[in-house]
């Protein structure tokens, strides 16, 4: 018990001291293990698979499926971020020293636990969920009407958008004013959010055309947006050398602002 209070205690403080323009400058590049690459190219495809073969109910009963659905994405997205990702705070940690012949071994730093990383990572993206409700209604999202769907929207939004930026940046301020002003370098985890803020906003696109269909009703392509622009541009900004640490605006820009 103790030892996963000191671990809880040491990945949050990580996790909360991370420093711009370090965390904010840096694109985050994938971890050189066996079991990154093969697993942050298949989660892609897994979640349009995802999002493929529910379809159908997510016409039939949006709040339904989203909520039916979100566990297998936070499962998708947490065991990316724990295989594939950098624990925010990892670039700090020193390695675990040898002990000397009859010297006793002590406890050393070595760095985040990328579970609990993504436990509290979990946890900032149920946080913030309520917030990017508000701004979908303030872009025209129902206010009163469909609560549940909107809300449920949120949170895979967050989920796909929002998560690995948690995961992997921390909650340092500079780093996040950087994310939100577009000037951090392109990556895999900028890109999930750059690509669900895009396909939010075409997904908007058919909803208010008199084309009669049933998936135009709320929020059905405006998920489906978010999921492929999530999926397309995080792996595009990973893979892409003329995207992957391309900013979109220069950092000293947002400072003066």
């Amino acid at each position: 018990m103790t030892t996963v209070k000191q671990d809880v205690a040491s990945t949050a403080s990580a996790m909360a001291s991370v420093k711009a323009p370090a965390a904010a400058m840096q694109p985050i590049a994938l971890l050189d293990n066996p079991s990154s690459k093969p697993l942050a190219a298949a989660r892609p495809a897994a979640l349009l698979a995802l999002l493929a073969l529910g379809f159908r109910p997510l016409v039939a009963d949006p709040a339904w499926a989203l909520q039916a659905a979100l566990p297998v994405v936070a499962a998708v997205q947490a065991a990316y971020a724990v295989v594939c990702l950098p624990a925010a705070g990892s670039q700090h940690a020193k390695p675990a020293k040898k002990p000397r012949p009859g010297e006793k071994k002590r406890a050393e730093y070595t760095g985040p636990n990328s579970i609990v990383a993504a436990v509290l990572s979990l946890l900032l993206t149920a946080i913030v969920t309520p917030a990017v409700h508000l701004l979908f209604v303030l872009f025209g999202a129902p206010f009163l009407d469909h609560v549940p769907h909107t809300m449920l929207c949120s949170a895979h939004f967050a989920l796909l958008g929002l998560f690995p930026v948690f995961y992997t940046r921390g909650v340092d301020s500079e780093a996040l004013v950087a994310l939100a002003g577009a000037s951090a370098p392109l990556d895999e985890t900028f890109g999930a959010l750059v690509g669900g803020v895009l396909g939010a906003w075409l997904g908007a696109v058919p909803i208010p055309l008199d084309w009669d269909r049933e998936w135009q009703k709320w929020p059905v392509t405006i998920v489906v947006g978010v999921y492929i622009g999530s999926a397309l541009v995080s792996k595009s900004c990973g893979a892409l050398p003329f995207l992957y640490g391309r900013r979109l605006r220069a950092w000293k820009d947002v400072k003066q602002n």
